[in-house]
Order: structure tokens, then sequence, then C-alpha cells
């Protein structure tokens, strides 16, 4: 079954996929925003800490769900079913990641669509074309929908190829570009007049704030959702990973790969926000609270670069093509979800099912932008701030309360012959069935 269904080729290809589908905008744009919000270091203290004891027990849930299944994530979750009752409950809760993956993807390729146009400015500009230019940082309504459209026919390309020659051989040049593009950004910015203070203010934690209980619950969420889980996407990788694979190691390098990239983010955003501040740019208010907010990266960041003379048209390019990067190696992931269930459950042909689903969200897509005042934000929030927290709450009590115990301890042997004996296994199924999704409930109540 798994030739005909796909697979990753080597073990490289799996941790380029699995990091490219948890390296996304929130990384790149999300993470430094959270950290310039909740104390600058401190925020990133907890952030390391809680990424490994909260996401990556979540996202081991996950990923061994897929393995044993191997298949999508509906069909998955009702092999470790053991009555009717359970079925029916794994389909809700693979179906309800699957549509989860699938609203995020409708608003995620708008916020693309942005970087994109964000990313062919600086080339109009060079060009003389400042028609072109103010048209491309505009919010319109025609914009949007091209660049949409745009990136929503890229990711679909990718996904017809299938596993192998789509997913595996573009993360594995996607990626690598994007954290060369995000080391030179960095070392450049570090020359620039206010840097060093951005510097300290993002590695010298104040240790006093690391307790408090909006900072936490802040830096809990936000490793949450880095490791894309609660929307099928790591079931649907799981699956594809071959049983010779240790899964405990794989895991656990995903996970350091995520948060390294999402720590390299903020060490180029956040010195970034303090040379724009040198040069001017108001970037705190009267009470030190961040002024931009989730609209940092399209208003603070372009006046730095215009501050910077020609060089910055460079340097603008770099970043906002970074962050097409981050956006497509991410889309590619949420793409899969739907196009897996369709092509296993139906019987249709991937290219086909990929080319209409696709073509599918993006008609979501071109709603929320013609209604964008009602349903950009409602789409965010059903998406990532209810339907994440409760899917993958869910799947960690599959894990914890219904699949067996020695079944568990069999599909991780496959792969690693000593895990029984390992301070993996004594901790990670207590661990998964009762803090984990305590944890995560914490979370989503909070978002209430």
């Amino acid at each position: 079954m798994a030739a005909s269904r796909g697979a990753f080729s080597s073990r490289i290809g799996f941790i380029m996929a699995a990091a490219g589908s948890a390296v996304g905008l929130g990384n790149i744009w999300g993470f430094p925003t959270q950290t310039a919000s909740n104390g600058g270091a401190a925020f990133v203290l907890v952030y390391l800490v809680l990424a490994f004891c909260l996401a990556y027990p979540a996202f081991m849930a996950e990923l061994l769900i897929g393995r044993y299944g191997q298949a999508n994530a509906v069909t998955s979750l009702q092999k470790i079913s053991r009555n009717l009752l359970h079925k029916r409950f794994a389909f809700v809760v693979g179906f309800g990641g699957i549509i989860c993956a699938a609203l995020i993807l409708s608003f995620y390729g708008i916020l693309a669509g942005w970087m994109m146009s964000f990313a062919i400015e600086p080339i109009t500009t060079l060009l003389g074309f400042n028609e072109a230019s103010s048209w491309l940082t505009s919010q319109s309504m025609e914009r949007n929908l091209v660049f949409t459209a745009l990136f929503m026919m890229l990711t679909i390309s990718i996904i017809r190829r299938g596993v192998e020659q789509g997913i595996e051989k573009w993360s594995k040049r996607l990626m690598p570009m994007l954290i060369g593009l995000l080391v030179l950004l960095i070392i450049y910015v570090f020359t620039l007049e206010g840097a060093k203070e951005g510097f300290e203010a993002y590695l010298n934690p104040d240790i006093s704030r690391v307790f408090e209980p909006d900072l936490l619950i802040s830096a809990l969420g936000q490793a949450f959702f880095s490791l894309s889980l609660g929307t099928s996407v790591m079931v649907i990788y799981g699956s594809y990973i071959s049983k010779k694979e240790n899964l405990v190691t794989l895991g656990a390098q995903v996970t350091l790969i995520d948060v390294s990239i999402a720590f390299l983010a903020g060490l180029l955003i956040i010195p970034s926000m303090y040379v724009a501040q040198a040069q001017g740019v108001a970037i705190f208010d009267a009470e030190g609270g961040l002024i931009s907010g989730p609209n940092l990266v399209f208003d603070v960041l372009p006046t730095l670069f215009n501050g910077m003379g020609s060089i910055g048209l460079f340097v603008g390019f770099g970043f906002f093509i970074l962050m097409s990067i981050a956006a497509l190696t991410s889309s590619i992931s949420m793409l899969e979800g739907p196009v897996s269930f369709v092509v296993e459950r139906h019987n249709i042909a991937r290219k086909k099912a990929t080319t209409f689903i696709g073509i599918g969200i993006f008609m979501i897509s071109a709603l929320i932008v013609l209604n964008f005042d009602a349903l950009f934000g409602l789409a965010i929030s059903i998406s990532t701030v209810y339907g994440q927290p409760l899917i993958a709450m869910l799947c960690c009590v599959f894990v914890g309360w219904i699949w067996f115990r020695n079944d568990i301890l069999n599909e991780l042997k496959q792969g690693n012959d000593m895990v029984e004996h390992s301070l993996f296994w004594k901790i990670w199924p207590w661990y998964t069935k009762f803090v984990c999704p305590t944890a995560i409930a914490i979370v989503f109540w909070h978002s209430l």
C-alpha cells in the first residue's frame, strides 16, 4: 500500500518536509511579534522550554497515528479505534483536521500573496515602474485576488506531483534556501546602527517575567501551533515514513529545526525593529507596547528597507522572498491533507483531486477577499484559535486513552528495538495521556 500511496525516499526528505510544514509565516512573522509583545528574551526562554515539553509529545502522537495507519487522517485514526463509537469519533477528529487545514490554507494563501507582491515591488521600483510599485503594496481587492491565485497555483503544481517528486523534492530545495537567506539577512542587519540594542533585548532575559500568566499562555500557544498540530498534516506525513525509521529521533530533529528557525527569525526581526527605531520609526508606544502588532512586517520593515537607500531594495527583496518560501513550505502540507483523503477514500486520481480541491480552497479565499473585514479574522479564529487546539487535544486523547499501549510500543519498536528501555517510553505515554490534553485545554480555555 505504501508504494501506491507514495512515500518519503529518505530521512532527510521527511525532515525537510515536516520542518517545512512547521516553519511558516507563524515562525518568521508570528514568533518575533509575540516575542516583542511579551517581554523579549523572557518569552523566548519560555517558548524554547514549552516547545519540547508540550509540542514535541503531541507531535509524536500525530506521527505515530499516521505511520501505524499508513493512510489519510480519518482512516489512520479508525484503524486504532476499538469499536463503532470510536470509529465515528475518529471520523469527526480526522475530518475535522482536514477541514481545519483547508480553512487555514484559504486565509494563508491571502497572506502569502501579500508576501509575493511585496517581493516583486523592489524590482518594479528598480525599473522605475512607480505606479506598479504602488499597486503592489496597496491593500486592493484586485491585487489580493491576483496574488492569492498565483500562490495557490504554485501550491497546486507541487502537490500534483505527489510525495517524492512534489513534497519531498521541493522541500529539499526550499528549506536550505530559506535558512541561507535568513542567515545572510541576520548578518547584514547586525552591521546596522541600533541592531546591538535589539540583540540585547532578544537574548538577555528578565527572569522575573517568565512566570507571568499571559506570557506563559502566549508561549504555550506559539510552541503548540508552530508544529502544524491539529490539522491532520503530521498524521499524513507520518503515514509516508518508512517503518525502518526511528520516530523518536525523527520527531526530535524536526522539533529542533522548527524551534531553531523561529529563534533565527527573532534574531532578524527584533534587531530590525530597533534599527528602524534608530532611523526614527516609531516601534513602541509610551507604555512600551508594540504599535504595529501583527502588521509589523508590512508597516515597520518596508520603512526600514526604504531608509537603507538603494541597498534596501535588495534587502527587502531577499526578506519577502524568504517569507514567500516559508509560506510555500507550509501551504503544500496543508493542501496534502484534503488531497490524500479524497484520493484514498474516493479513489480519485491525485492530479484531478489536487486541482479541484485547490480551486475550491481558492474560491473560499476569494470569498474572504471580497468580504475581508467580516471573514478574514473569522477564518483565522475558527481554524487556529478553536479548531487546531481541539483537534490536537483529541489526537492526544486517542493515543493516551483509546490506542492499546502494546500496539504503540510495537509501532515504536519497528524503528528502535531498545525504545522500551528508553527515557522517552518511561515518560511519553503518561505525559501524552494526562499532561498534553490538560495543557492544550488551558490554551483553548484562555483563547475563549
